[in-house]
């Protein structure tokens, strides 16, 4: 793989790892246990801030896979770059609306019982994270 590919690549995947990390593993969690912020408010906020975060790492996948198109890279980190954007895409195709339609239901004051449609999403980016960081490992060592 071409230096400048693996450095843009590399620059691009740590981005979007500490991104994934600072949302999803801190943020997140951490807002529920503020005073005062309820369910409803919680999800009004994650709403907003997980619709912000799936556009940035969209558009950071974009990027990455162009990146690593034009610099004939390894097929291992073609495979882990593949798998970090199909984690994304079954993110957003899949387990975010289904999320989506609970919160309205939950924001227009149905009380309903816990999601498993969150622990999909969190074992997804369990899995994403996991595909970053054996890609940002390859791409040093490239």
């Amino acid at each position: 793989m071409n230096a400048t590919s693996a450095d843009t690549a590399g620059a691009l995947t740590f981005v979007w790892l500490g991104m994934v990390l600072a949302i999803s593993f801190l943020e997140a969690p951490l807002k529920f246990r503020a005073p005062g912020v309820t369910i409803p408010i919680g999800l009004g906020i994650g709403r907003l801030v997980f619709r912000a975060l799936n556009l940035v790492e969209s558009v950071l996948a974009v990027a990455l896979i162009v990146a690593v198109a034009v610099g004939d890279a390894p097929a291992r980190v073609t495979a882990l770059t593949a798998t970090a954007a199909a984690v994304l895409l079954i993110q957003l195709a899949a387990v975010r609306p289904r999320l989506n339609r609970r919160s309205d239901r939950v924001l227009a004051g149905e009380d309903l019982p816990r999601s498993r449609g969150h622990l999909a999403y969190v074992a997804l980016e369990i899995l994403k994270t996991a595909a970053l960081i054996a890609l940002g490992i390859c791409l040093l060592t490239t």
